[in-house]
C-alpha cells in the first residue's frame, strides 16, 4: 500500500518519477524488458498506468497528479519493488515499436532484435512475401508486426505452449488480426505438416543452463521454457537449421535471433553461409539465411560429414 507522506509529498509526474529512480536504484533492480535503465523503467511505468502516449515523458512532467493517480503510482512503484517482476507484468502491457501487446506471466515479455529489423524494413531479403511462418511465437508479437510490415501476407504463429497461444490469441484480436495471422500449436514445425513459407522467424529459447539457474528474480518470473536453450543454448536453434530448409520457398529465407550464439553455429555448421545481421542495439546476434542453403539435400550431406568426422574421431 502507498505511504500518506508520499500522496502529500508526490505531486507532479517529475516528483513521481524522481522517487521511482530512487526507489528502483537502491532496491538493484534488473532490467532488460523493453528497458535497460531504472529511468526508462520508471517512465514506461508511469506513463503506461497514467493511459498516457507511450513515447515521450517531457510534455507530462510538470503536470500535477490527482490523489487517485497518486495512489495508484505510489502503489504499482512499490509493488514493483517487492515482487520484483518487469514492469510489463505489473502493468499488463509490453510495446515493440508502435504496437502494444497484452501480457502476463504465460509469455515473455516482447523483446527482440528480429522486431527492429522488421520495423526498421531492414531485412536484406528480395523477392515478395506472401507468407510467414513466426516459431516460438509467445505473445504473438512478432507474428502480429510481420502482419503490419507485410500487408499482403498470410501469417502462421506456432508455439509449443497452450498458455502462450492463448495470449497470442488475445493479441492477435485486439489487433484484429484475424483473418491473416493464424495459431499452431506444436513443437517448431510440428504444427504445420508440410506447408512452405516465403520468410521463417524465430526467436527461440538460447540462453545456457548455467545462466538461467543464475537468474535474477525478474528474469525468473517468465516461463523458463521460452529461455532454456540447453548447456550451450543452441539445442532449439540447431533444430531449427535443420528443419527450416523443409518449409521454406524456392526464394524464402530464414531469419532467427541466437544471442551470443553467433561462434558455436560458424562452427557447428562451416558450410552454410550466414549473414548476420545488425540493429541499433545488438550486433551479430541475428542470421540470416537464404532457404537454397538449408535445402534437405545440403542438410543431409552436412550430417553425413560430420558423422564421417565422428566415426574417424571414434575409431582412432
Amino acid at each position: 500500500m502507498s505511504d500518506p507522506v508520499q500522496l502529500t509529498e508526490l505531486i507532479t509526474v517529475r516528483d513521481f518519477l524522481r522517487f521511482a529512480v530512487s526507489r528502483f536504484n537502491s532496491a538493484s533492480l534488473s532490467y532488460g524488458h523493453g528497458t535497460a535503465t531504472a529511468l526508462d523503467e520508471a517512465a514506461f511505468l508511469i506513463l503506461e498506468t497514467l493511459h498516457l502516449p507511450i513515447g515521450d515523458l517531457e510534455p507530462w512532467l510538470d503536470a500535477r497528479l490527482t490523489r487517485a493517480e497518486r495512489t495508484a503510482l505510489a502503489n504499482l512503484i512499490e509493488k514493483r519493488v517487492v515482487t520484483r517482476k518487469p514492469a510489463s507484468y505489473i502493468t499488463g502491457s509490453a510495446y515493440l515499436g508502435p504496437y502494444r501487446f497484452v501480457v502476463d506471466e504465460r509469455v515473455i515479455v516482447p523483446r527482440s532484435f528480429i522486431a527492429e529489423l522488421l520495423l526498421d524494413d531492414a531485412l536484406p531479403i528480395d523477392g515478395e512475401v506472401r507468407s510467414v511462418l513466426d516459431l516460438c511465437t509467445g505473445s504473438g508479437c512478432l507474428a502480429i508486426v510481420a502482419a503490419h510490415m507485410f500487408p499482403d501476407a498470410t501469417i502462421t504463429a506456432v508455439d509449443i505452449s497452450s498458455d502462450a497461444l492463448a495470449v497470442a490469441a488475445e493479441n492477435v484480436g485486439k489487433h484484429r488480426l484475424g483473418h491473416r495471422v493464424a495459431l499452431a500449436q506444436g513443437d517448431l514445425f510440428a504444427g504445420i505438416a508440410d506447408a512452405r513459407y516465403d520468410l521463417i522467424i524465430c526467436n527461440p529459447p538460447y540462453v545456457t543452463t548455467d545462466v538461467v539457474a543464475n537468474f535474477p528474480p525478474e528474469y525468473r518470473s517468465e516461463p523458463v521454457l521460452a529461455h532454456l536453450g540447453g548447456v550451450d543454448g543452441m539445442d532449439l536453434v540447431r533444430r531449427v537449421l535443420d528443419r527450416a530448409g523443409r518449409h521454406l520457398s524456392d526464394a524464402g529465407h530464414l531469419v532467427m535471433e541466437v544471442g551470443s550464439g553467433r561462434t558455436t553455429l560458424q562452427r557447428d555448421f562451416p558450410r552454410l553461409p550466414f549473414l548476420w545481421l545488425d540493429t541499433e542495439t545488438s550486433e551479430g546476434e541475428v542470421l540470416l539465411l537464404p532457404g537454397a542453403a538449408l535445402q534437405p539435400v545440403a542438410v543431409d550431406k552436412r550430417q553425413r560429414i560430420k558423422q564421417t568426422v565422428r566415426s574417424s574421431k571414434t575409431s582412432r
